[in-house]
């Protein structure tokens, strides 16, 4: 799928939605590791980006949205529409990221 073809918005400048497909998502559950709490929390001493968890929640999101794109792609789309992210603590440490979307066939307007 074309990674310009997935937004936020409910519809693309210069195509159509010739077909619904449905909600599609991808998730994941991610926890920090002992060393990544230990890294973070010296940073958190300093202030400002504390990297080690920024990287930890690029990687989460992407791993997320990756798996919305595939699911979309198995539903035959070529297009996402009102593309989101959620996230959620599911215990002390542990968080579930959700991206979620719909899934659309796209027609280019001549």
């Amino acid at each position: 799928m074309d990674p310009n073809l997935v937004t936020t918005a409910f519809d693309f400048s210069g195509y159509r939605i010739v077909r619904y497909l449905g909600v599609v998502r991808g998730v994941t559950v991610r926890s920090r590791s002992i060393v990544g709490n230990f890294v973070g929390g010296i940073e958190t001493i300093f202030g400002g980006n504390i990297t080690t968890y920024t990287e930890l929640c690029e990687h989460a999101r992407q791993e997320a949205y990756d798996l919305m794109v595939q699911h979309a792609v198995e539903k035959g789309a070529n297009g996402l529409i009102g593309m989101r992210y959620d996230a959620n603590d599911v215990m002390d440490g542990v968080t579930e990221v959700l991206a979620y979307g719909t899934a659309v066939v796209l027609e280019k307007i001549a």
